[in-house]
């Protein structure tokens, strides 16, 4: 699953939870504000939280990409190497 849908579908859940729970639980105009807040708040720090859950492992990834690039380099390199200094046939 691609880390866009992932997000995507996590906002929306959480979106559609804090609707369903100010519908399902009536209470005075200002407490619903402020559970508003609270959960509105909430859902931007879970998201902030998987956001940089998804940044460090695609830098992980990348991290390793580089190094297994920078390994198929030095090999290639030591194969170019040994061709040029065989004996032309």
């Amino acid at each position: 699953m691609s880390a866009t849908k992932f997000l995507a579908g996590f906002i929306v859940g959480g979106a559609i939870g804090a609707i369903a729970g100010i519908l399902l639980a009536p209470k005075s105009g200002e407490e619903t504000r402020a559970m508003l807040a609270d959960s509105a708040k909430d859902a931007a720090r879970r998201a902030d939280e998987t956001v940089k859950e998804i940044q460090s492992k695609a830098d992980d990834v990348v991290s390793d990409m580089q190094k297994k690039g920078e390994e198929i380099r030095e090999k290639l390199q030591k194969l170019l190497d040994k061709k040029t200094e065989e004996p032309a046939s």
